[in-house]
């Protein structure tokens, strides 16, 4: 895996956990030689796995819209920096710059990367796996409604298995690694 996408909150949220493991979740990409790409921000758990990336010597590459620079929540020390439009734009700049999708802690907007990002890979507009960090049980609820989801027929057994479930930083990381050489080997003809 050469890049990351990490779908994360703009605020760093109630437990001290959460920012902690976007901290150690930054310096192991780096550590491991994985470029991060997210969302541009220099706010939240998205500035603090941002800066754990460079200041581990790792490249960070960020999709921001204008709009968001223009209220100066951008971060500017970043190897790049994408400027679109649009979400859309940002959602998809982000799934070309990526290999894989991780996302820990979040809101609204980290849920609709997640959801956006598994809804295409159902459509066929990728093969990139995808994974939720789930950091002191945070993702619990979600994953129990998602199997009631696959339990109710709104969801193939197959496609529910597709979103990764990790709790530590480790496993995920080589989760989602192992994932991508299963598709690269289903993808040889």
């Amino acid at each position: 895996m050469k890049r990351l996408a990490v779908y994360c909150g703009s605020s760093i949220g109630a437990d001290p956990a959460f920012a902690d493991t976007a901290r150690t979740l930054g310096a192991e990409m780096a550590r491991r030689g994985i470029g991060l790409v997210y969302g541009g921000g220099r706010l939240g758990l998205m500035g603090v796995v941002a800066d754990a990336v460079l200041d581990g010597g790792g490249e960070a590459f960020g999709v921001i819209p204008q709009a968001l620079i223009d209220l100066e929540v951008a971060h500017t020390g970043l190897t790049e920096l994408h400027v679109v439009q649009t979400m859309h734009e940002r959602k998809a700049r982000m799934t070309d710059l990526t290999d894989a999708f991780l996302a820990l802690p979040g809101g609204i907007g980290t849920f609709d990367e997640l959801f956006e990002a598994w809804t295409w890979n159902a459509l066929g507009y990728h093969a990139k796996p995808f994974a939720l960090l789930n950091v002191g049980g945070f993702w619990d609820g979600l994953t129990g409604f998602l199997d009631h989801a696959a339990a109710s027929g709104f969801m193939s057994a197959r496609r529910r298995a597709q979103l990764l479930v990790a709790e530590d930083i480790g496993a995920a990381l080589d989760m989602l690694d192992e994932a991508i050489k299963v598709s690269e080997k289903q993808m040889v003809w």
